[in-house]
């Protein structure tokens, strides 16, 4: 299952200082061309018990590496190509602190088993303070090597939660240095010091308790949003960051911030009835489908202006399970019963995850019982979902579920 991890007693990473390029070099997007892999029946299993029964310890962990292996060639080619994208950081009640440009190249190399995944993100800087009378300076821009996915990385220490056919799926990770690079190139430029609290900017802990990516794609273009929850060594929300991307060389990326600080403005594209099906899986590059269940979820806001959300859940099986939470709307931050917040952000996007991770991992209750109303071990610990952005339906995600919502 996936599930909380304590404080990472890492050492503290080191600032990194990227490669700075000016755009007249910056090198073409042509992301490595994938190695064909070779054409297997299934991509991950169909249940936690498909493996059939009767057969030696030797067979079935075959059965389920063969599974882990075609489940990471598909995250591998979901991810591929040239990626045109937007990041921004809000604080814990929505509020906007950055923006920054990107751009991400993705390749592959090697087959089968031995394949992994490289990206390289390149941040726009801000334009340098010292510039000379009547001549523009071409945008220089930062580039990132971030480390390769493959099946030690995945398996060891990223975790990865993969939904093949909603094109969705979860990371973890044990650092935010990828995170904080955008932040310090992307806003100081050449004004980064390495300092550990640069004026004006809020990096993120250098000991995070939980680093967590949660991706949705869109379902008509091809565009996706990958959303970061950061929280801080106590287990607290601390920051949320998002890249909104649209793949392809040389296509702009259409969406823009809306930075309307009305929380009915953000609020209201949640409302109404939601109708889809609902995945429950394990975490991990083996991951096993635990549960599916039709899903209708009302959300409304009552007469004493809070909101109410109303769930019910009819399994495979035939029971229902219907689910009632209240919950405090203030300004952008809702907070449910049970010690769940939801922060509301620009585009009809929302996150949302337990107010005190620390205090439930430390007194070892569901962090999300009460969203399926039975008992289950603290799988689902964040969320993420959205409504709309630029136009196009996307979906929405739970760490450890996926919603294909329909409104």
């Amino acid at each position: 299952m996936a599930c909380i991890s304590p404080v990472w007693l890492l050492p503290a990473p080191k600032p990194l200082t990227p490669n700075r390029i000016p755009s007249s070099h910056f090198p073409p997007f042509k992301p490595i061309p994938p190695i064909p892999y070779r054409a297997r029946g299934h991509l991950l299993p169909k249940s936690a018990t498909s493996l059939v029964t009767g057969r030696g310890e030797e067979d079935e962990k075959g059965d389920e590496e063969s599974m882990g292996i075609d489940a990471l060639h598909h995250f591998i080619h979901l991810n591929l190509g040239t990626w045109n994208g937007l990041f921004t950081q809000y604080d814990s009640q929505g509020r906007l602190l950055q923006s920054v440009t990107t751009k991400l190249a993705v390749g592959s190399y090697g087959e089968d088993e031995l394949i992994s995944l490289i990206q390289t993100l390149y941040i726009k800087q801000p334009p340098s303070r010292t510039s000379i009378s009547g001549h523009d300076p071409e945008p220089e821009w930062a580039e990132y090597k971030i480390k390769e996915t493959n099946m030690f990385t995945v398996d060891k220490y990223q975790q990865i939660g993969l939904f093949p056919n909603e094109k969705a799926f979860s990371l973890r990770y044990q650092t935010a240095g990828m995170l904080e690079t955008v932040l310090r190139e992307g806003v100081l430029g050449e004004d980064n010091t390495g300092e550990e609290s640069p004026r004006n900017l809020k990096l993120p802990s250098r000991w995070p308790s939980v680093v967590c990516e949660n991706c949705l794609f869109s379902q008509e273009k091809d565009m996706r949003a990958r959303a970061f929850h950061i929280m801080d060594p106590r287990g607290i929300l601390e920051m949320l960051l998002i890249f909104v991307e649209q793949r392809g060389d040389g296509v702009p990326l259409t969406y823009q911030v809306d930075i309307s600080k009305s929380a009915t403005n953000r609020l209201s594209p949640l409302l109404g009835q939601w109708k889809g099906h609902s995945i429950t899986k394990r975490s991990g590059v083996y991951g096993a489908t635990i549960a599916e269940a039709k899903t209708v979820a009302l959300l409304e806001i009552d007469d004493k202006g809070q909101l109410i959300q109303d769930i019910t859940s009819t399994s495979t099986g035939g029971s229902t399970t219907n689910v009632h939470w209240t919950g405090t709307v203030s300004d952008n931050l809702i907070i449910f019963d049970g010690g769940f917040q939801m922060t509301l952000l620009p585009g009809g996007m929302y996150m949302g995850c337990p107010c005190d991770v620390g205090k439930s991992v430390s007194a070892e209750v569901s962090l999300n019982s009460n969203a399926r109303g039975a008992k289950r071990e603290w799988l689902t610990f964040s969320q993420v979902g959205t409504t709309k952005i630029c136009g196009e339906w996307f979906l929405k995600l739970e760490w450890g579920s996926q919603v294909h919502l329909k409104h």
